[in-house]
C-alpha cells in the first residue's frame, strides 16, 4: 500500500524506489536534483557517476560529469535548458548542457578563496538566476556572502558578512529567485530565509522554520517556495521532535500551506534524514534530494549505517 503524505491542496503519493539505478551502479548521496522541460530528473549525486538522469518514470536515460565534480552540491536549472552546478568540494560553478559540456566556469576550481574574505568562492552551495539571466551564488561554508554576475559571467558585486543582523548569515546555503526578481536566501543556522532585491537590499524574513537547507521555486507566477528543512544539527537537541528533517511549502509572505515528514530523523517511510536539494516537474511533482550518508553520522552516530538509505524519493501529486 502506498503512502500518501500532505494534506489539503498539497498531497502527495510517495515513491521511494523511483529512479533504476543501473546494475552496479550506486548514487552515493544526492545533493541536488533539477527537472528538465521534458520533466527528466537531473542528479547531482556525490556516487562515481555525478550526474545521471532518468526520466519521470525512473528508467535511466545516461550519466556524464565523471571526475569533474568532486562534491556534488548545487543544481539549478536555467530557463534556456542548461544547468548551473555548484560544487563546494571544487570551489566552482559550471554552467552545463544537458549533455555534459562546459559552457561556463566561475571561481577558480580546486582553488578556494581565503576563509571569510569575502571574495569568491570558499565552499560555495548553490546558484540561482534572475528573471534578467544574472548570476547569484550562495558563498557558503567558508564565506558569508552573496555574489552576483552578469549572465555572461562578469563579476557585478557581493552582499552578506558573518552575523545575525538582517543581511548577515549564519551559512548562506540555499539560494532563489522568483518571477518579481526578488532574492530568497536560505540563511541555514540562522533558521530563517532573508528575501532581497536583485542589488542586495534587505526586504524581509520568513522564520518559523528549522535550518533551511534546500529552496526551490518554480518559473511561474505561482508565488510558492518549497523549503527542506534540515533538522537538528547538535546532541542536545537531536531527540527533541518537531523539528524535522522535513519539508514545507510556503507562500512568499512565508506562510505556511503544508509539512511533510516525521517528527524525528529516521528510516520509517515517512520520515527523512537531510533535504538538501528540491525540485517540482511541470506536473506538481517533488523531487527531494537527500545527504543521508553524511547526517546518519551526526544522527545515529553509534550506529550502523544501512546499506539502503534513501538518498532521493518522489512526491507524486494528487488531483
Amino acid at each position: 500500500m502506498s503512502l500518501i503524505v500532505g494534506d489539503g491542496d498539497y498531497r502527495y503519493e510517495q515513491l521511494d524506489h523511483w529512479p533504476k539505478v543501473p546494475p552496479g551502479w550506486a548514487l552515493g548521496e544526492v545533493g541536488a536534483v533539477g527537472v528538465d522541460k521534458d520533466d527528466n530528473v537531473l542528479v547531482f549525486n556525490r556516487g562515481e557517476h555525478p550526474m545521471m538522469i532518468f526520466d519521470r518514470k525512473g528508467n535511466f536515460l545516461r550519466a556524464w560529469g565523471e571526475g569533474l565534480f568532486p562534491r556534488a552540491h548545487g543544481l539549478h536549472m536555467a530557463p534556456d535548458g542548461t544547468v548551473f552546478l555548484t560544487d563546494d568540494g571544487d570551489h566552482s560553478v559550471r554552467q552545463c548542457t544537458l549533455d555534459g559540456k562546459v559552457l561556463l566556469t566561475l571561481g577558480t576550481p580546486g582553488k578556494p578563496a581565503p576563509f571569510m574574505s569575502g571574495e569568491p568562492f570558499h565552499r560555495c552551495t548553490h546558484t540561482a538566476l534572475s528573471p534578467t539571466g544574472d548570476i547569484y551564488v550562495s558563498d557558503g561554508y567558508g564565506n558569508a556572502r552573496v555574489h552576483k554576475y552578469a549572465p555572461d559571467g562578469r563579476y557585478l558585486m557581493s552582499w552578506g558578512e558573518s552575523g545575525t543582523k538582517p543581511g548577515q548569515f549564519n551559512l548562506v546555503h540555499n539560494i532563489t529567485c522568483d518571477p518579481d526578481g526578488w532574492v530568497y536566501v536560505a540563511d541555514r543556522e540562522n533558521h530563517r530565509i532573508q528575501v532581497f532585491d536583485g542589488n542586495g537590499k534587505y526586504e524581509t524574513q520568513f522564520n518559523n522554520l528549522h535550518r533551511p537547507c534546500a529552496l526551490f521555486q518554480p518559473y511561474c507566477s505561482c508565488p510558492i517556495c518549497y523549503v527542506g528543512e534540515l533538522g537538528p544539527a547538535t546532541r542536545t537537541n537531536r531527540n527533541y521532535p518537531n523539528l524535522g528533517p522535513r519539508l514545507s511549502i510556503i507562500d512568499n509572505k512565508g506562510n505556511l500551506l503544508a509539512r511533510i515528514g516525521g517528527l524525528l530523523p529516521g528510516t520509517a517511510p515517512g520520515d527523512y534524514m537531510g533535504p538538501h536539494g528540491l525540485a517540482v516537474d511541470s506536473r506538481g511533482d517533488i523531487y527531494i534530494a537527500e545527504v543521508s550518508h553524511t547526517q546518519w553520522r551526526q544522527y545515529f552516530p553509534d550506529q550502523p549505517m544501512p546499506a539502503d538509505l534513501r538518498v532521493i524519493r518522489k512526491l507524486r501529486k494528487l488531483r
